[in-house]
């Protein structure tokens, strides 16, 4: 199941600025959210690792590093497009869509609330500018 969230935020900040925050100082700005783990271990640090076919990743506290997707698009300022997979459940490959399932969300709410999770994100983001 593939899946598309839309979550927008105007920001005063020009464009290479809002970028900047966004894809280089994520670690700052991104909380963690034990609904939408990656790993079914503790968080890490996210990062992107700059350019297309880049990947979206988090180093864990060991040191490892998880790859949580891959950079589609890299066009600073103006544009990031980057996909990213959960932590499945046990013995599951995939992501959302078992995500969903273990914890009987209808695909609906469960998009809502990621999408509200994303809301809060970008607000920690917003106040990383100012």
């Amino acid at each position: 199941m593939t899946s598309r969230i839309v979550v927008a935020l105007r920001v005063k900040a020009t464009p290479a600025r809002a970028f900047e925050v966004f894809a280089q100082e994520i670690d700052h700005w991104w909380r963690p959210d034990p609904l939408f783990q990656f790993t079914p271990r503790r968080p890490g640090v996210p990062a992107f690792e700059p350019g297309p076919n880049g990947r979206f990743t988090e180093i864990l506290p060991n040191g490892k590093v998880f790859e949580i997707g891959r950079i589609r698009a890299w066009e600073p300022p103006s544009r990031l497009v980057f996909g990213w997979r959960l932590r499945a459940g046990p013995g599951h490959r995939g992501g959302g869509q078992v995500r969903v399932a273990r914890h009987s969300f209808p695909d609906q709410l469960f998009l809502r609330r990621h999408a509200e999770w994303w809301q809060a994100l970008l607000g920690s983001m917003q106040a990383g500018l100012r």
